[in-house]
């Protein structure tokens, strides 16, 4: 075959490379359109929110109004209402004890007896002294007695006589001491009887048969017995100090124990010890419960709860809100354009959680909750919403 038979190709269109050229070129374009215009918009995105984070996000709380009355709960103790230690007045070893822990007792009944060899033997001792004084007293007085009748026969002289009256007054005087000592040597072994002071219960017995009994409460000894009227209870509150004008004489009060849960014991307060606690910054308390069913134990404790007179221009709100510095106590609150208001307060009384706010604030106040540090008046602040916006993508 020649090569004449074959056809020859046709050589490309200038017009045709030119309109491809023209595509291309408008895609790269296009491309480098959207790419920047992307860019653009994350780059405005980022910005937005790199300004948003600039201003503080807060937590904002409403003030609370008070209701009828607010609790107090604080813990008690409980004690008898009459307590007595028993000790010994004399010294000896106990020869028998009556009654044990946890037995009533009435007034004079007897407790423990103790053996007292020791003061036995002064007290026959000191009768035999008496013995002795009174025989030279009525000697004294005899020989005194002739002396005055030989006086006035002038058998003898009157100084004589004078010296016989003397040492018969002498040897009264003496009679008459060893008789005060027999009665007070008596009078300490009746001692060696233990009674019951008042009517009560024996809550404790710190002694046995045969014990070895000293004198007296010297020396840091325990009481032989304790004895303790329980009819009725003190009960001993240490109320901070900014409650104690809320709770005067004659406040009531409810009492719970662990041992008889959701049952409550009416209480009255009594009295105050009007001084205030350097270290704790509280006040001593002491109400009365009656106890006639003996529910209650001395030495137990309790929870108090008072029911605090309402305040009507008090309002509550969190404690981690308050602010302390130099200047005094202020909460932060935030106005209608989300601008920081710093407000002076003062507060009374303290929740421990919340406080109440007895001036200072408004009811439709926005406080800040736990504000940032370095919050001033004016700086703008943004509230959180319950979601918080999810930081842009930062592409490159």
């Amino acid at each position: 075959m020649s090569e004449s038979t074959f056809p020859k190709p046709t050589p490309p269109s200038h017009r045709g490379v030119r309109l491809a050229g023209l595509i291309a070129l408008v895609v790269v374009i296009v491309v480098v359109i959207i790419g920047i215009a992307t860019r653009v918009v994350e780059s405005k995105n980022l910005k937005t929110w790199t300004n948003e984070q600039t201003v503080p996000t807060v937590n904002v709380a409403t003030p609370e109004k008070n209701g009828a009355g607010s609790p107090l709960e604080l813990p008690g103790r409980i004690e008898a209402y009459t307590q007595a230690p028993m000790y010994a007045r004399v010294a000896g070893y106990l020869k028998s004890w009556k009654v044990d822990i946890g037995g009533r007792v009435k007034a004079g009944q007897l407790l423990a007896e103790i053996d007292t060899p020791d003061l036995d033997q002064q007290l026959l001792q000191a009768k035999a002294d008496l013995a002795s004084a009174q025989a030279n007293e009525a000697l004294a007085s005899t020989t005194a007695k002739r002396w005055q009748a030989m006086l006035s026969s002038d058998s003898v002289a009157k100084q004589e006589v004078d010296e016989k009256t003397g040492d018969f007054t002498a040897k009264r005087a003496l009679a008459n001491a060893a008789k005060a000592n027999v009665d007070r040597i008596e009078a300490t072994k009746a001692y060696a009887r233990i009674v019951a002071p008042f009517d009560g219960v024996v809550t404790a017995r710190n002694t046995d048969v045969g014990a070895l009994i000293n004198a007296g409460s010297t020396g840091g000894g325990q009481p032989l017995f304790v004895v303790s009227d329980v009819s009725k209870l003190r009960v001993y509150v240490q109320v901070p100090q900014t409650f104690v004008p809320s709770i005067p004489a004659g406040a009531t009060a409810q009492l719970t124990v662990p041992e008889y849960p959701g049952r409550t014991f009416d209480a009255r307060v009594d009295a105050s010890s009007q001084a205030v606690n350097a270290s704790s910054g509280s006040t001593l308390i002491q109400l009365s419960v009656d106890n006639a069913d003996g529910k209650l134990m001395p030495g137990s404790f309790t929870n108090v709860r008072f029911k605090l007179d309402a305040n009507a221009a008090g309002l509550r709100v969190p404690a981690s809100a308050l602010i302390f510095n130099a200047s005094g106590l202020h909460l932060a609150t935030v106005d209608s354009d989300n601008k920081v208001t710093f407000k002076t307060v003062t507060i009374l009384h303290d929740y421990g959680k919340t406080v109440e706010i007895g001036s200072g604030l408004a009811a439709d106040d926005r406080v800040i909750d736990s504000p940032p540090d370095g919050l001033v008046n004016g700086d703008q602040v943004k509230i959180s919403e319950p979601q918080a916006k999810s930081k842009p993508d930062d592409k490159a």
